[in-house]
């Protein structure tokens, strides 16, 4: 008597090899979310750079602040008058970002014409990793 269907044996190859290729996929997809994280660390330390720069040419200084955490609480914007909580009246930075996982970047102003931006990131990008530094004339590590 012949039966059709799949053997117990097949079935459990099939079962193995799919959880085989889901692991590798959400492996996969974690690099790829820490490379994307670390880009937008990049991106958002860009902005905050041209948005002090733009303060910077109209005020002859940076922003007041020591150990300022940005983008969240009191800092959440760049007006005239410095960091400021949101709703800032005539913007340098309409928001400033907020670092996609901690959600914290570390301002600290020394002098009139220096400042730096801490952050940290998770992997390695553009031959950059770990804590970087966000200085006027760009980013280096920490």
């Amino acid at each position: 008597m012949k039966t059709k269907g799949f053997t117990l044996i097949e079935l459990i190859v099939v079962v193995a090899i799919i959880g085989l290729l889901s692991t590798l996929a959400v492996v996969a997809l974690g690099s790829a979310r820490v490379k994307a994280r670390d880009a937008k660390r990049l991106s958002d330390l860009k902005q905050m750079q041209t948005a002090l720069e733009l303060y910077y040419t109209d005020k002859n200084a940076y922003p007041a602040g020591t150990n300022v955490t940005l983008g969240a609480g009191d800092y959440a914007c760049l007006n005239g008058s410095g960091f400021q909580a949101t709703g800032c009246a005539n913007p340098y930075m309409g928001q400033v970002p907020a670092d996609p996982q901690s959600g914290a970047y570390v301002y600290t102003v020394s002098g009139a014409n220096d400042y730096t931006i801490t952050a940290t990131l998770e992997g390695d990008t553009s031959g950059l990793s770990g804590a970087i530094k966000l200085k006027p004339a760009g980013i280096s590590k920490q």
